[in-house]
C-alpha cells in the first residue's frame, strides 16, 4: 500500500468515528469521555489531513482559503512528483 493510500484510509477511519460519535453525542449530551475522543479524533483527523495535503494536493476542491483565488496557486497537481513518478 503507498503512503497516499495509507494516508487515505486513516483519514476515513477518522472521519468514520466522527460521524459515529456525534450520533452517539446526541443520545448522550453528558458523555464527558466520548466528548473528548471525538475532539481527538478531530484534532488527528485535521493533521492527517494536513499532512495528505502537504504531500499529494487538496481532498476538496472547495478552497479553505479567505482569498477567493488562492486556488490557482503554485504547485499544480501535475507539478508535483511523487514517488513512483522518479
Amino acid at each position: 500500500m503507498s503512503t497516499r493510500e495509507s494516508l487515505l484510509k486513516r483519514i476515513a477511519a477518522y472521519d468514520f468515528a466522527i460521524v459515529e460519535l456525534h450520533l452517539f453525542l446526541d443520545s448522550h449530551p453528558n458523555d464527558n469521555a466520548a466528548a473528548a475522543k471525538l475532539d481527538e479524533y478531530v484534532l488527528e483527523s485535521k493533521e492527517l489531513r494536513r499532512e495528505f495535503e502537504g504531500k499529494f494536493g487538496p481532498l476538496s476542491s472547495m478552497a479553505k482559503d479567505s482569498n477567493r483565488w488562492a486556488w490557482i496557486s503554485n504547485p499544480w497537481p501535475w507539478d508535483i512528483i511523487r514517488e513512483c513518478d522518479k
